[in-house]
């Protein structure tokens, strides 16, 4: 596996493009009175971007990300990007951890260090790991797939050899969003590799076998697909247009850096834990480095086919089927979570964690909080899986 260390460096007319589109955006009407109901508030848009192009400095965001240890890997005909801290305990235990959409995987950024380095952040050494975050196909810096195919299984597998690549034979996995069905691919794919599976996020195209002998269901678990139905009635079209025809949003949400920014601003504040506003949560730095990444690399259109080889080729679990690499829960209260009997129908869960606050986007939201979640869920997990340091090349 070929190596190579990443370094982000936005060219000069790129910057000039997105000024110059920004401030010939052609902005729709919007009905009074209905700020977000009808979608992305138009006020707060226009005031997003004005301080896009006057105040953002993506030059000072840049610096910021190039402090991380980052490099490319070839994997498949694909160029990986993934981020590699080593943990600095004795034995740090090496962990994948997967982001999802709308993101990448610098919204790690600020729990890459509590894991790596946990001493230096009042907890314990030991609990040290060596981090591993890999974008997925299409998303930021990872190369987009010219052909079709490439989705959340064929992203496990792609993992799994990364992790080997990297000299870890056995490695813990953890995720939120997409990254919880890459995981979830990972850990019944590849079990013997997987020393246990953390998740933030149960992705709503989980479905375990039911029916022929199985147990009948709950009325918990009525209820959560009940309330999963609703949801997608009323939040659900950007999915179903994501898994159907992504190609279509893709011209327009490339050519036009307001319409991506209002794309990507509503499930940011719809989803997380901010009471409906938005800047509770995530600063406008926070929220236009995010965009930025998504227009300087133009993924938006490959991110978003990721729905559509999800649908075509979704998660299937046989009759009695079990994945036994153990599985901890943290289930974030402003994220549409199943009951745990849901999960355990498949899956051997050792941790269940009703989290006292937070949404989708954990890692960017309470990052502490979920640290210590990931740190108390693989202590006993340790001593089966034994740490390898990188080959050259592949470390910080």
């Amino acid at each position: 596996m070929q190596i190579r260390p990443h370094v982000i460096a936005i060219a000069d007319e790129q910057l000039q493009d997105l000024d110059r589109r920004l401030q010939h955006t052609r902005w729709p009407d919007a009905l009074p009175g209905m700020d977000w109901e009808d979608g992305t508030d138009l006020a707060f848009l226009q005031r997003l971007t004005d301080y896009w192009r006057t105040g953002f400095d993506w030059r000072r965001q840049e610096a910021r990300l190039n402090a991380l240890p980052q490099f490319v890997a070839e994997l498949d005909e694909l160029d990986i990007h993934f981020i590699h801290a080593r943990g600095t305990g004795e034995n740090p235990l090496p962990l994948v951890i997967t982001h999802g959409w709308p993101g990448s995987g610098f919204d790690l950024a600020r729990i890459i260090p509590l894991l790596a380095d946990p001493g230096s952040h009042g907890a314990d050494p030991a609990d040290s790991f060596d981090v591993v975050v890999p974008s997925l196909p299409g998303y930021g810096f990872s190369q987009r797939p010219d052909r079709a195919g490439v989705g959340p299984r064929e992203t496990a597998d792609l993992w799994q050899r990364l992790m080997h690549g990297l000299g870890y034979q056995h490695f813990g996995v953890q995720a939120g969003d997409w990254g919880a069905a890459v995981s979830m691919w990972l850990a019944q794919r590849h079990p013997a590799d997987v020393a246990g599976l953390h998740l933030n996020f149960i992705p709503g195209s989980f479905r375990p076998p039911l029916g022929d002998g199985a147990p009948e269901l709950t009325a918990e678990e009525e209820q959560f697909l009940r309330d999963a139905s609703q949801w997608f009635d009323a939040e659900g079209g950007y999915h179903r247009l994501q898994s159907t025809r992504p190609q279509t949003p893709a011209y327009a949400l490339t050519d036009s850096p307001a319409g991506l920014a209002a794309w990507i601003i509503e499930k940011m504040r719809g989803w997380s834990d901010c009471g409906g506003d938005v800047e509770r949560v995530f600063s406008l730095d926070a929220i236009l480095t995010n965009v930025s990444l998504y227009w300087f690399t133009a993924t938006i259109g490959s991110s978003m086919r990721f729905y559509r080889e999800n649908r075509l080729t979704p998660q299937q679990f046989g009759a009695g089927e079990r994945v036994h690499p153990p599985l901890g829960v943290a289930a974030f209260p402003q994220d549409l979570m199943p009951p745990r009997s849901w999960i355990e129908r498949v899956f051997d869960v050792a941790q269940w964690t009703q989290m006292p606050r937070g949404g989708h986007f954990g890692a960017m939201e309470h990052p502490k909080l979920l640290a210590e979640e990931i740190r108390t869920f693989f202590r006993p997990l340790r001593s089966a899986a034994g740490s390898v340091r990188p080959q050259s090349g592949g470390g910080s």
